[in-house]
């Protein structure tokens, strides 16, 4: 078991990275490191590699070459199972098919598991941890709600209890804003913002496509575009005008306003009017 030396305040590192399927390409010499306490902003356009960079923060995938360091232990030289319970994951694409409680689908992130396994049941201090999860993340009386009566909303809160209950160091978000209308957005983004309180020292990886699914939290992003990085660094110097434009291969002005990012297409008004023709 291979750590990383004493003293670094890096949770995540990945270092010249290159990942082939099939044989085709998909990321290429990709780097770059999430200290302790940095929220990092995973944005490109569709097929950038997003999906594959957070499968190595996960420790899901290995890479073809380079290096992956995940809190301290690098891929292919640790127990895999035992690194992935130290990372909080949430998909909005969570396959529960059981009509489980808040409470039940919160517990299942102890487990690890979709439903909870049939012998198992939690410690008091477990339904404890679990409750003020509930509450703290604004689901106060739905603990014993099921999840098919849940709304969207309420669902991404749940599963970001879920990925909280074990204490994680690292929380990986994939596209958490999917399927929510304007105000279950924001709700979930003031939640993701509370983390720096209720969660000092958590370190995050947040992957949309969208600039105004950024929490106002976000310290640092990272930019893909077809498996290669165009710009990463602290978001208010790596979010710009510029760097999303030729990330997502097309003019787009960046607004920032009240700790929140914008974009738009920019055109000029006689090429809106020749497409038109």
């Amino acid at each position: 078991m291979t750590e990383e030396p004493e003293g670094t305040d890096a949770v995540l590192e990945l270092r010249e990275v290159t990942f082939r399927r099939q044989g085709k390409q998909i990321l290429t010499d990709v780097s770059f490191t999430v200290g302790r306490g940095e929220h990092w902003a995973l944005l490109g356009p569709n097929g950038a590699g997003k999906s594959t960079v957070l499968g190595f923060c996960g420790a899901l995938t290995h890479p073809t070459a380079g290096a992956v360091h995940v809190l301290g232990q690098q891929l292919g030289r640790v127990e895999l199972q035992a690194l992935r319970r130290a990372i909080g994951h949430v998909n909005p694409r969570h396959p529960l098919r059981s009509p489980l409680t808040v409470r039940e689908v919160v517990l299942s992130g102890i487990t690890g598991s979709i439903d909870l396994p049939p012998r198992w049941r939690p410690v008091p201090e477990d339904v404890d941890r679990a409750e003020a999860l509930i509450d703290v993340l604004g689901l106060r009386g739905k603990a014993g709600d099921r999840w098919p009566t849940l709304s969207q909303g309420e669902r991404g809160r749940t599963l970001l209890a879920r990925a909280l209950i074990c204490g994680p160091r690292l929380l990986l978000l994939d596209e958490p804003s999917t399927g929510l209308d304007v105000a279950a957005r924001e709700q979930l983004l003031e939640t993701v913002d509370l983390l720096d309180e209720t969660h000092p020292g958590i370190a995050s990886v947040l992957v949309t496509h969208h600039l105004e699914e950024l929490p106002t939290t976000t310290t640092h992003a990272l930019l893909l575009a077809e498996g290669k990085v165009v710009a990463a660094g602290p978001a208010a110097t790596t979010v710009t005008t510029a760097n999303v434009s030729s990330a997502f291969d097309h003019p787009v002005e960046v607004g920032y306003q009240h700790g929140r990012w914008s974009a738009r297409a920019v055109r000029s008004r006689r090429a809106a009017v020749a497409t038109l023709g």
